[in-house]
């Protein structure tokens, strides 16, 4: 029995050996979690400005900030490296300084596509502000059926510009486009859109106000909603009629959603390039050739990429100040 007894308690003994060998074994984890916390709370008190730095935040940051920095920093500054070359793809670029930039000043044919930009960009923005206004206001007003009208005005920008321009290539035909077919109804003879310099602009540009109307009109909508239905009741109780209310009340505190449309519209009207790719090839007789597609030209036909470097880097400059005096113009006009 007392043989057996000690044998009961040799085995009660030894998980607690075990228990002790391995409570002898845990202080590496310990160890390490110690290290661990301690990087921990140092990166928690780093600071910047007075402001606990986020860290996370960064983290999550970082896979887009890879992605921008590689396709695109990078690319703006071989962009800037290559205007100073001369490079046609094969070999090494070759270092000729400023020699890009003079011919350009020299080319007959930068005047020509910066003046049909320009002529393009003032046609377009300013006819597809109002119309994307006009949309705005009145699907604004809750009528029956503005859901779907908001659906149908905004649905041509989702539709890619290729495909928008092969449409538009067939409604502006001359003979049997269905633009000609309605004018003609009203005793207007057919317009050769898209073939004569007369009027490949405007083709164009119809094209370019019926895609981006929409997009306009999702902006000027927001603002419209953000204006406090309060003050346009206060108006009309004090006896101001619906055109003063909306041109007193309703356009100054719009003027920022107006901003960001007039500018979205500037940027797009001078990198226009797929309706000109898609509709013209930049014919008749160079009559719609615009800065991107002579920058496209001379890079990828001509094989000029230090040259068409150099265009993309003006043009860069001139959405620039653009953009600038565009700001200038309307913060003066809200003070």
């Amino acid at each position: 029995m007392v043989d057996e007894l000690k044998g009961h308690m040799d085995l009660l003994e030894t998980p607690e050996e075990g228990s002790q060998q391995m409570g002898q074994a845990e202080p590496q984890p310990a160890v390490r979690s110690g290290v661990s916390g301690g990087l921990n709370q140092r990166l928690r008190r780093i600071r910047w400005r007075g402001r606990r730095v986020e860290w996370a935040a960064y983290g999550f940051l970082a896979p887009f900030g890879l992605f921008f920095g590689v396709f695109t920093l990078a690319g703006i500054v071989f962009g800037l490296y290559l205007s100073f070359t001369e490079w046609g793809i094969m070999g090494s670029p070759e270092w000729v300084g400023l020699e890009n930039y003079a011919r350009a000043l020299d080319d007959s044919w930068v005047p020509l596509v910066w003046l049909n930009t320009v002529k393009y960009t003032l046609m377009v923005v300013p006819v597809s502000t109002v119309l994307g206004l006009l949309l705005a206001v009145f699907v604004n007003q809750r009528l029956p059926g503005y859901v779907a009208a908001r659906v149908c005005f905004y649905a041509p920008r989702v539709v890619a510009v290729t495909v928008v321009s092969l449409v538009w290539v067939w409604l502006l035909d001359t003979r049997f486009g269905l633009v000609n077919i309605f004018l003609s109804t009203f005793g207007i003879p057919k317009i050769p859109w898209l073939t004569t310099q007369r009027w490949v602009l405007f083709g164009v540009g119809l094209t370019s106000v019926w895609w981006i109307s929409g997009y306009n009109m999702v902006i000027l909508l927001a603002g419209l909603q953000g204006i406090p239905e309060e003050l346009r009741e206060s108006a009309t109780i004090d006896g101001a009629t619906a055109p003063q209310v909306f041109w007193h009340i309703v356009m100054p505190l719009l003027r920022p959603s107006l901003s960001l449309v007039v500018t979205l519209g500037l940027i797009m009207g001078f990198r226009v390039f797929g309706q000109v790719y898609v509709m013209t090839a930049g014919g008749p007789a160079g009559a719609s050739s615009t800065v991107i597609w002579y920058i496209f030209d001379q890079g990828f036909r001509e094989y000029r990429l230090g040259y068409a470097a150099a265009l993309s880097i003006l043009l860069f400059l001139t959405i620039f100040a653009v953009t600038l005096i565009q700001q200038r113009f309307l913060r003066e006009r809200a003070t």
